[in-house]
């Protein structure tokens, strides 16, 4: 007799193909439930987010762009002028002008800014439910945002290259993938719980399963499920006929 060790689990590749085949409604089902799930939640339970962005360009007018160390000191003024598009003047100021109902650490939540590598680029981008508000937000943080800095910093006003755009589509949510994230998700998560299932069960179906558990081979197989199936039809057959014959006798 082989020894079975219980520590080793031996994975027939072909098998699980066919575990998975048979059980594809069930990861299909599960695919179509998530997805719809997820690009439900999305339509109906998410907040849509807009984005509108501006620009500023760092250099003045009086920046001679022939100059390696104007260029590399316009480089290094954009990371302070990121710093100073989100200090507490600039942002009451800009809350004070639109007459919003908001608080200093509320605003820098909506706001963010960013430099483009290798360039004299300062974006300020703000993300808010409403489109139109979310334009007006970085507008004002533009203006705002060059009169500081040219008061702060002694030079002329920053150059606004790119006013903020108003979208007419959200930003966030993204329906469509994450309908398409969900179904991904329910066709993996079902597949992995029967392949999980199938691995882990150690029942005897059949005679591979009691040379493989048991180390013995099987000389003959009984058919005892089909065999009780037929007897109990048989068996179905004459207690009809009997409650036949009964009504038969009681009608004489």
């Amino acid at each position: 007799m082989k020894n079975y060790d219980d520590d080793e689990i031996e994975i027939d590749l072909g098998e699980l193909f066919y575990c998975l085949k048979s059980k594809i409604w069930i990861i299909l089902l599960s695919g179509i439930i998530m997805a719809s799930a997820a690009g439900l939640i999305s339509s109906f339970m998410i907040t849509p987010i807009y984005t509108s962005t501006t620009k500023l360009y760092i250099l003045s007018k009086s920046t001679t762009l022939s100059s390696l160390a104007d260029l590399q000191i316009g480089t290094q003024l954009t990371q302070d002028y990121m710093v100073l598009v989100k200090s507490r003047p600039v942002v009451t100021k800009v809350i004070e002008n639109l007459g919003l109902n908001m608080s200093y650490e509320e605003m820098l939540k909506v706001i963010t800014t960013s430099n483009p590598s290798n360039t004299r680029i300062l974006s300020i981008t703000a993300d808010y439910p409403d489109p139109y508000l979310a334009k007006e937000i970085v507008d004002e943080f533009a203006k705002v945002s060059a009169t500081q800095i040219a008061e702060i910093m002694n030079a002329d006003k920053p150059t606004i290259v790119e006013e903020g755009y108003m979208q007419t589509n959200p930003s966030s949510p993204n329906t469509k993938k994450n309908t398409i994230i969900g179904g991904v998700v329910g066709v993996c998560v079902a597949a992995g719980i029967i392949i999980l299932l199938h691995i882990l069960d150690d029942t005897i179906k059949n005679s591979d399963d009691v040379e493989k558990y048991l180390g013995l081979t099987t000389l003959a197989l009984i058919p005892i499920e089909s065999g009780a199936a037929k007897l109990s039809k048989q068996d179905e057959k004459k207690r009809k006929k009997r409650k036949k014959s009964k009504k038969l006798k009681d009608m004489r």
